[in-house]
């Protein structure tokens, strides 16, 4: 028991700060959930837990990885779509090189080093809930901080209130 308690503490103290806020749009109703930390540091984790909501309407999940960079990830039956706000940040992060693998980025690590941060991905994710290419571009361009970033998703599209009150109680 004691080893096993030890693992979770260093899979903890691993996992960097942030949070996943997972986004339901059901009968023209927005919800936001908090998901579980572990979704920070493991694509595949936010994923299954997305899928795990079963829910008739629009689900995705945004998440918010140490305010360096977010990634918007929207489960769908045809897969996974995805959008990383900053694609060098794979030098550093897990998540964000397991985002590039799935999108079969043309971007190679070594090569990373040395560009500036870009986004990765499908800029239309939101688009049929009322986010356009066009306002995602000029969010991603800002210089804010990832958590902004999302905050301001979240207020283009309608649901900055609930996704305000999921962060009070996270204490962010």
């Amino acid at each position: 028991m004691g080893a096993q308690r030890a693992q979770a503490k260093d899979q903890a103290a691993d996992l960097p700060e942030g949070f996943g806020v997972a986004v339901v749009r059901e009968d023209g109703t927005w919800r936001c959930t908090p998901m579980r930390p572990g979704v920070l540091n493991n694509l595949s984790a936010a994923e299954t837990e997305l899928r795990e909501l079963r829910s008739a309407g629009a689900v995705f999940g945004l998440l918010d990885v140490d305010d360096e960079f977010f990634v918007i990830v929207r489960p769908a039956p045809s897969g996974t779509r995805l959008l990383i706000s900053d694609a060098t940040a794979a030098l550093d992060y897990d998540i964000a090189e397991e985002v590039l693998e799935k999108l079969d980025a043309d971007v190679d690590l070594d090569d990373l080093e040395d560009e500036d941060p870009f986004a990765e991905g499908d800029l239309g994710v939101l688009s049929d809930l009322g986010l356009s290419e066009g306002v995602l571009s000029i969010i991603l361009d800002d210089d804010d901080y990832a958590d902004e970033q999302l905050t301001r998703i979240a207020q283009e599209m309608g649901f900055g209130d609930q996704m305000a009150a999921v962060l009070d109680k996270l204490d962010r």
